[in-house]
């Protein structure tokens, strides 16, 4: 970020004060309130931090009013549609393409990292059987610290490649055992020959009685998923790592922190509620009924999995997640699922219905991708542990750019305080 030589002015009773305005290489500018206190003695209060720049960052950019997301520069629909998984990753953590050299080791490098710690199978089986798997993630990634003490050291920049390479190979693992876990089957190792989608695909849907074979579509369209879920910019989970990290946690404890916020239902589970709500629905004679309920002033109902908070316009993610969508369930078929014969006949009646155009309330990413885990076998208990799996990438960028940081300092967010002021204590006598 480049200082420029603009400046606002504010102004503070008869307190007149020049704050500089930084200017990003895309954005919005932004004004400098660093020594707002020091110089004033006031802060200023932005609940949700929705008008707040706490970072400088080199690796997403999101344009919600043109429905851009870009990752080093380049949009994501490219990457979903020309690149893979791996190499998104190698891109944000490195922050350019990789060569085929680069590509090569770096794939091998995650490939050989897979399996976890034999030791960290009783962890799990410490859970009991109907735990959410969400639960079992945070708990088990916050432990790989017990277990990795190699890679511990933030200081050291070899323990933190170390400590990238081993969370973004062994999550798919643990994810999958996370799922297997609570379905009472037997854990599935990874495997060395297979490409990261179709080793996770793999080790949640085979068993020891009988060969397992990828579908090359649902491996894609699984590709796809983690591809645009990578990462997001500064969102809750993200500053969560962030803010962990500030404080100068081991890697596992910051991404262990990303995961249990990424649990919230108004963040990672948004994909989740959208099968909720097409359940709600029902059949496809109800649909009607709930699309008048959501264009009804009157009624708080909303469609789930359409519109998004940052994009007012679409969704770039979307385009590319239909095309996988449309992919699998023409493979699988939606004759015996009526959520996916819902969700089909939804999305048809929405992108028809002038009200949704102009609202710009188009399906998202969490539509399609919902659609697609449903369409797979996967129970919606499991979405959000897939978005994590494929976000932390993401994480462990943030990460590694923070701690890089000459200006990284702990978070420590002020407050506008409401409460009583001084008072005298009164014994429990006299009270």
């Amino acid at each position: 970020m480049a200082d420029s030589k603009k400046t606002a002015t504010l102004k503070i009773g008869e307190q007149v004060l020049e704050l500089p305005i930084l200017s990003p290489t895309a954005g919005p500018d932004v004004i400098d309130i660093r020594k707002l206190y020091a110089q004033a003695g006031v802060f200023t209060y932005d609940p949700g931090f929705t008008s707040t720049a706490a970072c400088d960052s080199t690796i997403t950019f999101i344009d919600g009013e043109e429905g851009e997301l870009l990752h080093r520069g380049y949009p994501i629909d490219q990457l979903a549609e020309k690149s893979h998984f791996l190499e998104v990753c190698y891109l944000l953590l490195y922050g350019e393409l990789p060569t085929g050299a680069e590509l090569e080791d770096f794939e091998n490098r995650v490939t050989n990292h897979t399996m976890i710690h034999e030791q960290m199978q009783f962890l799990f089986r410490g859970f009991r059987r109907d735990a959410h798997p969400m639960a079992i993630m945070v708990g088990v990634v916050g432990a790989m610290s017990a277990f990795y003490h190699d890679s511990t050291d933030i200081n050291d920049p070899w323990q933190r490649e170390v400590a990238s390479i081993r969370m973004i190979a062994k999550m798919p693992t643990i994810a999958a055992m996370a799922f297997k876990y609570t379905i009472g089957q037997p854990f599935v190792y990874p495997r060395n020959d297979l490409d990261y989608a179709s080793n996770f695909l793999r080790m949640c849907f085979s068993v020891p009685c009988e060969e397992y074979e990828v579908n090359p579509i649902l491996a894609r369209a699984m590709d796809r998923i983690f591809t645009l879920h990578a990462d997001h910019e500064q969102n809750a989970s993200t500053s969560t790592v962030r803010l962990a990290s500030s404080s100068g946690a081991n890697p596992f404890a910051c991404i262990a922190a990303g995961i249990a916020c990424l649990w919230g239902p108004a963040h990672g589970g948004a994909n989740q509620a959208c099968l909720e709500m097409l359940e709600d629905i029902g059949s496809v004679d109800r649909i009607p009924e709930f699309i008048a309920r959501a264009k009804d002033k009157n009624d708080s109902y909303r469609l789930m999995g359409f519109g998004h908070r940052v994009y007012k316009n679409f969704d770039p993610r979307a385009k590319v997640m239909k095309q996988s969508a449309d992919e699998v369930l023409e493979l699988l078929g939606i004759d015996n699922n009526p959520k996916l014969q819902v969700a089909k006949e939804l999305e048809r009646q929405a992108l028809e219905d002038p009200y949704f155009a102009d609202k710009k309330l188009f399906p998202n990413v969490d539509f399609y991708s919902g659609i697609i885990l449903e369409a797979m076998g996967f129970p919606t208990s499991m979405f959000t542990p897939i978005f994590a799996l494929a976000r932390t990438v993401g994480w462990i960028s943030q990460w590694k750019e923070q701690l890089d940081d000459p200006q990284l300092r702990i978070g420590r967010p002020r407050q506008l305080y409401q409460g009583a002021t001084m008072r005298d204590y009164v014994d429990v006598e006299n009270r």
